[in-house]
């Protein structure tokens, strides 16, 4: 067999049963994460104009957005729910940069509404076959090399889902996955110049995996040797050093699905350490920002091109905050935690932060790499002329740190707590026991019911 068609015949054959306890674990992290992103970034920026130009497109109500409950053609019912779970770029992660949640669900819950519904233990096999394709097509920061992880990886993750809920043939599921490599796409120049897109790239892969998995449904094929082909993916972008063998190595019995990365704080994933080492400071050295006289952060190159330049704010003050390390470690140091409501416009415009800002320096240091790709330095110097210095090497919630039980809660109450429209406290809790529950649920297009605010509608 290929390596596409090994990857055909995993997402159509496996079981729920066959998904181990600690993969399981990270699944229900995983929707907890992008449930309560969802809720949290009903309000942002970009999502009123793309739901009002959905909705003015019209077409057959397949499926329903979250929060809003609106019924849309299930693509752009994916595409609107993909965009708003990654709005305030507090979901699930891995290293070097894809969001697989906030598309994976989106896709396997609008491919539920297409088939007229799916029991929790389908829809576990499907999110857990859709994560553990794309953590296996996972590239390095080299291979990479500017492209958004999320926007070359995830469409993987979201066509290999809907293939499996829409009950494709192995044959049909290899065509998604075909098609979808032809979608593959996005800079992180969407990142650094802090603009709407970077949301956008996550409701475009999750569209993407319904359509194709509709079209390869109807015989629409794609190249079948969309990895290993002489213009596969693995030349393409993983500038022919991606180990085949690797890819389907363990299949089954080795999940790769477990490095994904929960962030401990709102902010990009390589900002982590730097947040982390700033509040150690601020608690254990009763460090406050009036003794901050200056502040040098020391980045590995690949995080540096990524949140290293000079701060500034544009049109989406929120995203331009997310990507700044200065940012992060200000806030830190002023406000001594990093919620949500740290990255609001009005808190990023805040003119005695940026007096602090301007008193950060951010270098890229090539020596980190050797460390690890959130390996991260900084040293304070006070006004009374103490060096404090502090550096890690793995940044919280990242695999080798990761994030406790009541941590993941945390994170889930901070984005209830944020959202503009809030559900009843009985509606958060029977959200947290269906995902508690997820592999056993009768139908999963209970999730679509319990992330639908009535207040919002």
């Amino acid at each position: 067999m290929t390596v596409e068609t090994q990857l055909a015949e995993f997402v159509c054959t496996l079981q729920a049963r066959d998904v181990p306890p600690s993969a399981l674990r990270v699944l229900r992290r995983l929707l907890m994460a992008v449930a309560g992103t969802a809720l949290a970034g009903a309000g942002e920026d970009g999502l009123a104009a793309l739901r009002g130009l959905l909705r003015e497109r019209g077409g057959a109500a397949e499926a329903g957005t979250l929060v809003f409950g609106d019924r849309l053609p299930a693509a752009a019912a994916a595409r609107f729910n993909g965009t708003l779970c990654r709005a305030l770029d507090f979901c699930d992660a891995m290293s070097p940069g894809p969001h697989i949640g906030s598309s994976l669900f989106p896709a396997a819950l609008a491919a539920a509404e297409l088939a007229g519904g799916c029991s929790g233990a389908e829809f576990t096999a499907a999110l857990a076959a859709g994560a553990e394709v794309s953590s296996r097509l996972n590239l390095s920061e080299l291979q990479y090399d500017g492209f958004d992880p999320t926007g070359v990886l995830v469409v993987f993750a979201a066509a290999a889902a809907a293939a499996r809920i829409l009950r494709l043939t192995p044959l049909q599921t290899q065509h998604a996955l075909a098609l979808a490599f032809n979608r593959c796409g996005g800079s992180f120049q969407s990142n650094v110049d802090g603009s709407l897109a970077v949301r956008v790239v996550q409701g475009f892969v999750a569209e993407t995996g319904v359509d194709c998995a509709q079209m390869a449904q109807r015989g629409i094929t794609g190249p079948p040797n969309f990895v290993a082909g002489h213009y596969g993916y693995a030349h393409l972008f993983g500038r022919d050093r991606l180990d085949l063998a690797a890819i389907t190595s363990g299949l089954g019995h080795e999940w790769r699905l477990q490095r994904v990365v929960f962030k401990k704080y709102p902010s990009c994933g390589v900002t982590q350490g730097v947040t982390e080492l700033a509040l150690a400071l601020v608690h254990e050295e009763s460090l406050t920002a009036e003794q901050v006289r200056s502040v040098r952060v020391r980045l590995p190159p690949y995080a540096h091109k990524l949140v290293g330049h000079a701060f500034q704010v544009g049109s989406n003050p929120r995203v331009d905050a997310q990507f700044s390390a200065a940012y992060c470690v200000a806030s830190a140091l002023q406000r001594r935690a990093s919620r949500l409501a740290f990255f609001a416009p009005a808190q990023v415009a805040d003119a005695g932060l940026r007096r602090l800002i301007d008193r950060i320096e951010v270098v890229a240091d090539g020596a980190l790499d050797a460390r690890g790709h959130t390996a991260v330095d900084l040293e304070v110097t006070t006004t009374a002329g103490r060096v404090m210095a502090r550096g890690l090497d793995i940044a919280p919630g990242f695999p080798g740190a990761e994030l406790s039980d009541a941590l993941h809660r945390a994170r889930f109450d901070d984005c209830v707590g944020y959202a503009p429209h809030r559900p009843p406290p009985g509606q958060v809790a029977q959200l947290l026991s269906a995902i508690e529950r997820v592999d056993t649920l009768a139908d999963a297009r209970e999730f679509g019911a319990l992330l639908t605010v009535a207040a919002a509608r």
